[in-house]
């Protein structure tokens, strides 16, 4: 009863809110035809991280964790013309859906997309040592999000925003006991944000379409 409630809501928000695109639903389609995972943001978070980039002024966004490119999408429509977004994605095959579903959406400019292990591609970016990025989000195996949010910090500059996807995992997170690499990373992640100096954080409790989840938000402080 309470999905198809947060599914209903989820909906009629995205109907009078969100308005998505042709582009958008093409992603979604073609992710679905090549039996990708259906783990994507909702409309309405995808929107979310949209305008959340844009209040920002992001002209460099990180993105680890690609998956068909729905997010890269909504992230990337944020930019401006001479801005760019780094997507990183560890399956090849997710990588050419979503390289495809970026392509249509005209964002192909925009966005260097890179496969293969993250922590690998991310000591590979850092040897580049690119100019910090404004916003960060973090959407990858939720095990490894403590040492993605190490990394984050080093491609971060005061007033960065770190966003983390799917942290309360069902309200798993409140058990100290569960041995679920997701569920004890994600808390150790969260304890991170907690107290680390450079970090001040929060995290929102999410229902919708997607089931009972959340995100945690970070701003980098000098």
């Amino acid at each position: 009863m309470a999905q198809d409630l947060w599914t209903s809501v989820d909906t009629y928000i995205s109907e009078n809110l969100v308005h998505s695109d042709q582009a958008l639903n093409d992603a979604v389609q073609a992710n679905t035809s090549a039996g990708l995972p259906a783990i994507d943001v909702a409309p309405n978070q995808g929107k979310l991280l949209h305008l959340l980039a844009r209040i920002q002024g992001a002209k460099r966004i990180l993105e680890i964790g690609t998956l068909g490119g729905y997010s890269t999408i909504w992230l990337a429509r944020a930019l401006p013309p001479d801005g760019k977004l780094v997507t990183l994605e560890l399956d090849p095959t997710h990588a050419s859906v979503a390289a495809a579903n970026i392509q249509r959406a005209g964002l192909t400019a925009l966005v260097d997309l890179r496969v293969g292990p993250a922590l690998d591609s991310l000591v590979r970016l850092y040897a580049e040592k690119p100019a910090p990025f404004d916003l960060i989000f973090l959407d990858a195996d939720k095990p490894n999000n403590p040492n993605y949010l190490e990394w984050a910090i080093k491609f971060s500059r005061p007033g960065t925003i770190i966003i983390g996807d799917n942290v309360i995992r069902d309200g798993e997170i409140l058990d100290p006991n569960n041995t679920d690499p997701r569920v004890t990373g994600t808390r150790t992640f969260l304890d991170k944000l907690g107290s680390h100096p450079q970090l001040d954080a929060t995290a929102l409790q999410t229902v919708g379409s997607k089931g009972y989840d959340g995100f945690a938000l970070a701003l980098v402080k000098s």
